[in-house]
């Protein structure tokens, strides 16, 4: 049985995005591309939900924001926002 690329799907760009639906595999890539239409979409303030279990979603999120020039600067989320479990963006313009 051959297995079969499932076709893309564009998601809408909004100021929060949850990556419990995106494989781990794929974390990086997507959060680049959600970055870029962010930033082309105009938002300034994020909010990257990436869960908290043991943080390597976490740092796979910060490593992607440290080394994206549009990204003035990041931070943990309040508790009431998802705390260590959600990162707070702030896009240049």
């Amino acid at each position: 049985m051959e297995l079969v690329d499932p076709e893309p799907f564009e998601l809408p760009i909004t100021d929060v995005f949850d990556l419990h639906t995106v494989p781990p595999r794929d974390v990086e890539g997507v959060v680049e591309a959600y970055l870029e239409a962010a930033y082309e979409k105009g938002l300034k303030h994020l909010r990257i939900i990436h869960g908290k279990g043991i943080g390597v979603q976490r740092e796979t999120v910060r490593r992607v924001l440290e080394r994206t020039a549009f990204v003035e600067s990041f931070q943990t989320a309040p508790e009431g926002a998802g705390g260590w479990g959600a990162t707070l963006v702030t896009l240049r313009r």
